[in-house]
C-alpha cells in the first residue's frame, strides 16, 4: 500500500474511534484539502466500506470483527483488502484498476471496435473487450458505457459484476453501481440475465430502463428523459433532489462535493455542463437559498444560505 492509501487508512481509523474529538477530525479535514490525492484516496477507502456491505455477510462480520481489536489489526486488514482489489469476494475475477479502455474522472472516450460497434466511455470508466470467432464481448468492470452494435452474426454482450446484457440490434446504456446494474435501452431491445439466477431473462425495450442485481431483477420501468445526455457533456435533472444531482456531478470532478442535510431535498431542474462544474455550482447558488463553503477547489460542500 502506498503512502498516501495509508494516510487515508490511518484517518479512517482515528476517526471511528470512540474517543474522536472536533480537533481531530478538522485536522482530517485539513488533511483531504491539501492534495487532490489526499481526497482520491480517501474515496478509496470509502469505496472499499460501500463495497464491503455488499460482500457475502460471513466474510463482512468476520473482517468488520478483526478490525474493531484495534488500530493495529483494522490497518493490516485494510492493506489486505486494498491491495486484494475491493471487488475480489465479488467474484469478479480482474482488476478494476486494469482494462483494455479506461477514461479518467472527467474524461469521456468514443472509440469504433473491431467490428464496427461505437463505444462510448463516461468518466472514470473501465472496460475490456473479447471478441473471438463466436462472440463479442464487452466487460464493464466500472463506470458507465453507451454501446451501438453494428451488424454481425455474432451475438454481442455487455457483461457487469451482476450478469449479462445481450444486445438485440440496439443502442443503450449500462452503468455499473455498487453490487447493482442499471441498462438503459435507446434502440431496439436487449434481455438481461442476472449472473445467479440466468434463468430470470428479461427483455427491455426501446425508451425503457431496470436496475439488477447479480441474484434478481427489478422491475422495468420508464427510462428518465436524455438518460445518454453525458455522451455529449450534459446532465440533464427534472425535478432531482438537489443531494442527487450533486452525487452525480461528483462523478464528474475529483475531490469531495457534497451538501448538508438541510439543503438536501431541495428540487431543481435543469440541463448542465458536465465539463464545467463550477459554473453548475455558480447556478446552484444563485438560483436556490444555498451558499457554498470550500476549503479548497477539491472540497466544496452546499450549505444553507445564512442571513
Amino acid at each position: 500500500m502506498n503512502s498516501i492509501l495509508a494516510q487515508a487508512v490511518d484517518w479512517y481509523v482515528r476517526l471511528h474511534e470512540s474517543t474522536v474529538s472536533e480537533a481531530t477530525r478538522s485536522q482530517w479535514q485539513a488533511w483531504l484539502a491539501a492534495d487532490p490525492q489526499h481526497a482520491a484516496a480517501w474515496k478509496r477507502i470509502e469505496q472499499l466500506q460501500q463495497r464491503l456491505t455488499q460482500a457475502p455477510s460471513t466474510l463482512a462480520s468476520s473482517t468488520l470483527e478483526r478490525a474493531r481489536h484495534g488500530r493495529r489489526a483494522t490497518l493490516k486488514t485494510f492493506a489486505l483488502l486494498l491491495g486484494a482489489g475491493v471487488l475480489g469476494w465479488q467474484g469478479y475475477q480482474a482488476s478494476p484498476w486494469r482494462a483494455d479502455y479506461a477514461t479518467r474522472v472527467g474524461q469521456r472516450r468514443s472509440l469504433s471496435l473491431a467490428d464496427g460497434s461505437r463505444l462510448v466511455l463516461d468518466t472514470d470508466t473501465r472496460v475490456d473487450v473479447r471478441f473471438d470467432q463466436q462472440q463479442r464481448l464487452i466487460i464493464l468492470r466500472q463506470g458507465e458505457i453507451l454501446v451501438e452494435t453494428a451488424k454481425d452474426a455474432r451475438p454481442l454482450s455487455v457483461q457487469s459484476g451482476e450478469g449479462r446484457i445481450l444486445a438485440l440490434g440496439t443502442r443503450f446504456t449500462v452503468r455499473q453501481g455498487d453490487g447493482v446494474t442499471r441498462v438503459s435501452v435507446e434502440a431496439h431491445a436487449v434481455e438481461v440475465r442476472p449472473r445467479l439466477a440466468t434463468a430470470q431473462a428479461v427483455r427491455v425495450d426501446a425508451g425503457h430502463t431496470l436496475s439488477f442485481a447479480a441474484d434478481r431483477v427489478g422491475p422495468v420501468q420508464r427510462a428518465p428523459a436524455q438518460a445518454s445526455a453525458w455522451t455529449r457533456g450534459l446532465l440533464v435533472a427534472i425535478d432531482w433532489r438537489l443531494q442527487d444531482l450533486l452525487t452525480e456531478l461528483s462523478r464528474y470532478r475529483h475531490g469531495y462535493l457534497g451538501c448538508a442535510a438541510d439543503v438536501a431535498d431541495l428540487r431543481l431542474s435543469g440541463t448542465f455542463l458536465l465539463d464545467d462544474s463550477e459554473a453548475v455550482l455558480a447556478n446552484l447558488e444563485a438560483s436556490l437559498p444555498v451558499q457554498l463553503r470550500r476549503v479548497t477547489r477539491y472540497w466544496v460542500r452546499v450549505e444553507s444560505r445564512t442571513v
